[in-house]
Protein backbone atom coordinates (compact mmCIF):
# COMPACT_ATOMS: atom_id res chain seq x y z
CA UNK A 1 0.00 0.00 0.00
CA UNK A 2 1.48 3.16 -1.32
CA UNK A 3 0.10 6.74 0.04
CA UNK A 4 1.49 10.11 -1.20
CA UNK A 5 2.02 13.01 1.04
CA UNK A 6 -0.48 15.72 1.80
CA UNK A 7 -0.30 18.77 -0.19
CA UNK A 8 1.65 20.35 2.51
CA UNK A 9 4.70 18.22 2.48
CA UNK A 10 4.41 18.90 -1.41
CA UNK A 11 6.99 20.72 -3.34
CA UNK A 12 4.95 23.61 -5.04
CA UNK A 13 6.10 25.70 -7.82
CA UNK A 14 5.67 29.42 -8.83
CA UNK A 15 3.43 29.92 -12.25
CA UNK A 16 5.79 31.64 -14.69
CA UNK A 17 2.85 33.91 -15.06
CA UNK A 18 2.31 34.77 -12.03
CA UNK A 19 2.16 38.91 -11.66
CA UNK A 20 4.80 41.02 -9.83
CA UNK A 21 2.37 42.04 -6.93
CA UNK A 22 1.45 38.77 -5.13
CA UNK A 23 -0.79 37.40 -8.13
CA UNK A 24 0.89 33.65 -7.66
CA UNK A 25 -0.52 30.83 -8.43
CA UNK A 26 1.19 27.58 -7.80
CA UNK A 27 0.89 23.79 -8.51
CA UNK A 28 2.78 20.57 -7.12
CA UNK A 29 3.98 18.87 -9.82
CA UNK A 30 5.50 15.71 -8.39
CA UNK A 31 2.26 14.97 -7.01
CA UNK A 32 0.76 15.55 -10.32
CA UNK A 33 2.81 13.49 -12.35
CA UNK A 34 2.19 10.63 -9.71
CA UNK A 35 -1.23 10.86 -8.83
CA UNK A 36 -2.48 12.53 -12.48
CA UNK A 37 -4.11 15.18 -9.89
CA UNK A 38 -2.66 18.63 -10.61
CA UNK A 39 -3.04 20.76 -7.09
CA UNK A 40 -3.29 24.45 -7.81
CA UNK A 41 -2.87 26.96 -4.91
CA UNK A 42 -2.81 30.54 -4.13
CA UNK A 43 0.67 31.40 -2.51
CA UNK A 44 0.15 34.17 -0.50
CA UNK A 45 -2.42 31.32 1.89
CA UNK A 46 -0.65 28.33 1.39
CA UNK A 47 -2.82 27.01 4.39
CA UNK A 48 -6.02 27.48 2.68
CA UNK A 49 -7.89 25.60 0.49
CA UNK A 50 -6.42 24.11 -3.03
CA UNK A 51 -8.02 23.07 -6.14
CA UNK A 52 -7.61 19.51 -7.43
CA UNK A 53 -7.61 19.38 -11.39
CA UNK A 54 -7.44 17.08 -14.32
CA UNK A 55 -4.56 17.69 -16.24
CA UNK A 56 -6.94 18.91 -19.15
CA UNK A 57 -8.34 21.60 -16.37
CA UNK A 58 -5.09 22.39 -15.85
CA UNK A 59 -4.30 23.11 -19.00
CA UNK A 60 -7.18 25.26 -19.75
CA UNK A 61 -6.75 27.75 -16.76
CA UNK A 62 -3.31 27.79 -17.96
CA UNK A 63 -4.23 28.94 -21.33
CA UNK A 64 -6.50 31.09 -19.65
CA UNK A 65 -3.83 32.64 -17.61
CA UNK A 66 -1.87 33.42 -20.84
CA UNK A 67 -4.79 35.10 -22.75
CA UNK A 68 -5.37 37.54 -19.50
CA UNK A 69 -2.14 38.66 -19.58
CA UNK A 70 -1.60 40.10 -23.19
CA UNK A 71 -5.18 41.90 -22.34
Amino acid sequence: MSSTPGPEALWWAKSTYSGGQGQCVEWAPAHAALTGEVLVRDSKTPQAPYLTLTPESFAGLVSLAKGSRSA
